[in-house]
């Protein structure tokens, strides 16, 4: 996945300070202009936007985000907050396109705006923090559509803004944010991506486990880039192999998100990967249900982990074959409107339904199966050898058969 190259380089959405104090009440004479991220108030106003978008209310967390447009016109605090709205948008099915002009179009206004008062103030932390946060978002979408050229141009714009910005001792522990998801991914990448690794030689060296520490600072004592920090943490631990982990944070979001449907899937993942079938099973229910009802927010990715997952479990532990079937199949069909074959589950489903055509006596659907199952697997990986050695041991068994005959 090279759009981690681009995660990398794509540094902070947010580096806000924790809030305790009234609410901005909207027309008052407002803050400095120059410190509208610091100002307790307004961190305080604009919580039930961010609720609001985080639990895929997006309609209502606009509106919540607009006054800060009209409140501040010269400002980019709103035009950012509209345009990450618009991102979070994209975020349940990264496959889709019809958010994308909006995201950018918010993101251009900020970056206008930011530059605007950067000019008058060269010296402005605060321009200088959404002139990396706006070109960190843009950066990330692009890195989605495979746009590497646009995607690099707008990383290495964010990592500049991202140094330009440093010393404000207000705004951390936030600032660690961006340090953090670049120390992890830097190295996460120069592990996994050899091909890559000529173009890490133009950024600075990252430390996963440093990336680590500094994501949970952040998702432990900061206030608007907490949820940034553990939507970057649920994945990373996933992929370090540390589901609990990534459990126990999936379903703290989930609690407070119900209507999430990035954190539900992990919830269901992550308890499947620890052998908890029984939360699986009711999780992956629920996900499927929420799909099958046009829940919005749910579609074809949520559907290919929830139906695998049923499948398997009415596979081994109900030991019901027409039903797995089914759920198999489903995952199968998922994947495919989705665009995912290169994903674990449509190889694991296919290898699934091939062992099922074996034991069943039905050879041709078997072949069909197994040869998908490593068609669309790592050589390496385990679907791939197991995939093989049952196709190995099925084609002998038809020869020796034939012989007989």
């Amino acid at each position: 996945m090279k759009k981690h190259l681009i995660v990398l380089l794509l540094t902070s959405a947010f580096h806000f300070t924790s809030a305790q104090s009234v609410p901005y009440v909207r027309g008052d004479k407002g803050p400095d202009m120059n410190k509208i991220l610091t100002d307790r108030g307004i961190q305080i106003s604009t919580t039930e936007g961010f609720n609001l978008m985080y639990n895929f209310h997006f309609d209502e967390a606009a509106r919540e985000f607009k006054w800060l447009k009209v409140e501040f016109p010269e400002h980019p605090i709103g035009d950012f907050l509209l345009g990450l709205n618009e991102w979070w948008r994209i975020v349940p099915d990264t496959k889709q396109t019809r958010y994308d002009d909006g995201c950018h179009l918010y993101m251009e206004e900020a970056i206008d705006k930011a530059e605007k008062l950067l000019k008058k103030n060269k010296g402005n932390k605060e321009a200088m923090f959404f002139l990396c946060a706006a070109y960190a978002i843009k950066g990330r979408l692009y890195a989605e559509r495979e746009k590497w050229v646009k995607a690099a141009w707008a990383g290495k714009k964010a990592i500049k803004y991202l140094d330009d910005s440093r010393g404000e001792e207000n705004i951390n522990p936030e600032l660690l944010f961006g340090d953090g998801v670049y120390n992890y991914y830097s190295k996460w990448i120069h592990e996994n991506y050899k091909s890559l690794r000529p173009l890490l030689t133009f950024f600075r060296k990252g430390s996963k486990e440093q990336g680590i520490r500094q994501l949970e600072i952040v998702a432990n004592n900061a206030f608007y880039s907490r949820m940034e920090a553990r939507y970057f943490l649920v994945q990373i631990y996933a992929m370090e192999k540390q589901p609990g982990k990534s459990l126990v944070m999936a379903a703290q979001m989930h609690g407070m998100y119900p209507d999430n449907s990035f954190f539900h899937r992990f919830v269901a993942r992550n308890s499947f990967a620890l052998g908890r079938l029984n939360e699986a099973e009711v999780y992956a229910r629920e996900l499927l249900n929420n799909v099958d009802s046009g829940k919005y927010g749910y579609g074809a990715n949520d559907g290919r982990y929830g139906a695998y997952i049923l499948g398997y479990i009415y596979h081994h532990k109900y030991r019901n074959n027409e039903e797995a079937k089914q759920y198999f199949s489903r995952s199968i069909e998922f994947a495919l409107e989705n665009d995912s074959k290169e994903t674990g589950y449509y190889a694991s489903a296919n290898l699934a339904l091939g062992k099922i055509a074996v034991a069943e006596k039905d050879y041709a659907q078997a072949v069909k199966y197994l040869g998908e199952a490593m068609k669309n697997s790592e050589k390496k990986s385990s679907v791939y050898a197991d995939a093989k050695e049952e196709l190995e041991t099925l084609t002998k068994t038809l020869k020796a058969a034939k012989k007989k005959k």
